[in-house]
């Protein structure tokens, strides 16, 4: 247990380390990054579509990463906006990590992109734990997903500094309840903002966008006080064996680390 947890702290640190050099480089060259996180189908693809087209409208320079296990459908969306998208495939990994970023990033991103959206692969699990050298850290859930997701995944919701609702006009259809789903969100992310959504009609769109350039342009994020226990990446939950060419991750899984990551990156224009 104690290699285990030895061995999953190790990997963590050095992903710490990348990102805060990733942080520093992308600071000097006036880039924030804006970290999306949510599970599946939670309609994070169709929002942030609508918030690119809102930067363009605004001469806003962005640009946008799309982390999937497969397939360059939301590249492929996102690149409707008009904007710089580069899709990138993970070949099985459930995360991004801030090393796997930087090299992707090297030699595509544009000069004087101020806002860089990366779309994480879908999972509320594996990607909590990975920093990947943000300026802002938003985790989305839909209304058909439940009042509840923020206990469920307490990790992604309460190291978040925005909390987005989407799929807004299905609420009354799915009898969702946004006091206790706010409720809920308090007990791991007290005083977190929650912005209520919705791509389809148009509700709260432009506000990822309006926080994205605040944060960007200094303005303080909130600070989730899970983000100042020590090390914040979760709990292992049980014993696990690490196996060579294996790193346990929170969540009790192992997943395979090669030297280099196996990602694939197509871009659109």
């Amino acid at each position: 247990m104690c290699r285990v947890a030895d061995l999953r702290q190790a990997v963590l640190a050095k992903n710490d380390e990348s990102a805060r050099e990733l942080r520093t480089r992308l600071t000097a060259r006036g880039t924030a990054v804006v970290n999306l996180l949510s599970s599946p189908g939670s309609g994070k693809t169709a929002l942030l579509e609508q918030e690119l087209l809102r930067a363009r409208e605004r001469s806003v320079p962005v640009a946008a990463l799309s982390a999937d296990l497969a397939t360059e459908n939301d590249a492929i969306r996102l690149a409707r906006s008009g904007v710089p998208v580069k899709q990138v495939l993970t070949d099985g990994l459930c995360h991004l990590e801030a090393g796997m970023l930087a090299r992707h990033l090297d030699g595509w991103l544009p000069d004087g992109t101020r806002l860089l959206f990366v779309e994480n692969v879908g999972n509320l699990v594996c990607p909590a734990s990975y920093d990947l050298g943000e300026t802002l850290r938003v985790a989305l859930a839909s209304v058909t997903e439940g009042e509840d997701k923020p206990l469920k995944y307490p990790t992604a919701f309460g190291l978040a500094h925005l909390v987005v609702v989407t799929k807004t006009d299905l609420a009354e259809a799915v009898e969702f309840d946004e006091v206790a789903f706010r409720a809920n969100l308090e007990q791991v992310n007290p005083g977190v903002e929650v912005v209520m959504t919705s791509a389809r009609r148009g509700r709260g769109v432009g506000a990822l966008l309006d926080r994205a350039m605040a944060a960007a342009d200094g303005a303080p994020v909130h600070a989730p006080v899970m983000a100042g226990q020590p090390h914040h990446h979760g709990h292992v939950h049980a014993p696990v064996h690490a196996h060579d060419g294996h790193v346990p991750t929170h969540d009790g899984h192992t997943h395979a680390r090669p030297e280099t990551d196996g990602a694939m990156a197509h871009t659109h224009p």
